[in-house]
């Protein structure tokens, strides 16, 4: 590779991943980074604009500044997808606003992971730090499905998967922010899962390594990613009611009015879409 911005960027985060047994959550911030993304852009926009080649869509429907909950389908065997939207919110908005996924625990129980996560943006998902960022007026992230979401089978992809009991919503409405819809078109394809390994991945902090009809056959080149095209579409922020206000439904029935909204704008894209690789 004779990039020298591409090596500086892939030694950046080797080095990262090497960073020792440091509980980010002990560091300020959570260990966050601002200039993190910018250190690794090299390697983030290979896989944005060239790999990937992710179409953003409704950006104008994140604002410049102040808290907003973004709420995501999950998928792709691997996460690359929440990489891609901390990148395209940084990339194409106008005010480059960062994103703060809430990112599940056994991402922070692996020493060689939790540092390049912590440096993006990600900190461990729970009400109080959720809470935190968006009085900070921040742009928080959240993907409901979770691992059920990337760990989705082939068969069942775009199948979004039960939203748990509504933890974002009660989010959402503690802050008095709107919720905010993404739809990811394109991730599901990237590894298209047949099956898991699960004992091995975990003694190495993962929770499994996708089986597919590239890995184990071709061995470590089997893992690299399908070049999919992929499209990022930003709805249009959804009002929650005031906490304690029951009259326009329940957690549950707000938490299933927004995963029906994410489901509708998936189909849209999907009819729009002629290609998985070309889009």
């Amino acid at each position: 590779m004779n990039d020298p911005t591409m090596r500086s960027a892939i030694g950046t985060v080797l080095s990262t991943m090497r960073a020792g047994n440091v509980d980010p959550a002990t560091l300020p911030d959570d260990g966050h980074d601002p200039t993190f993304v910018e250190q690794i852009a090299p390697l983030l926009e290979f896989l944005y604009a060239k790999y990937f080649r992710v179409t953003l869509r409704g950006v104008e429907n994140l604002p410049s500044n102040g808290p907003a909950l973004l709420v995501a389908n999950h998928s792709g065997g691997l996460p690359y997808d929440g990489a891609m939207l901390i990148y395209a919110l940084f990339r194409d908005h106008p005010a480059h606003r960062r994103v703060r996924p809430l990112v599940a625990d056994f991402v922070f129980s692996s020493s060689w992971m939790r540092h390049v996560v912590a440096r993006s943006g990600g900190v461990r998902a729970s009400a109080a730090n959720g809470e935190r960022l968006l009085e900070g007026g921040q742009v928080v992230a959240v993907f409901p499905e979770g691992l059920k979401g990337v760990g989705k089978a082939f068969r069942e992809r775009y199948r979004l998967r039960y939203f748990g009991r509504g933890g974002f919503v009660r989010l959402a409405r503690r802050a008095g922010v709107p919720i905010t819809p993404v739809a990811i078109v394109g991730a599901e394809e990237i590894h298209p899962m047949l099956g898991k390994l699960t004992s091995l991945p975990r003694r190495i902090g993962i929770p499994y390594i996708p089986i597919t009809p590239t890995f184990p056959l071709l061995g470590p080149l089997g893992l690299l990613p399908i070049p999919t095209k992929w499209t990022i579409e930003i709805g249009r922020p959804l009002p929650m009611p005031a906490e304690g206000d029951q009259s326009r439904g329940t957690t549950t029935e707000l938490a299933d009015g927004v995963r029906a909204r994410i489901d509708a704008m998936i189909a849209d894209l999907l009819v729009a879409r002629r290609s998985v690789l070309f889009g």
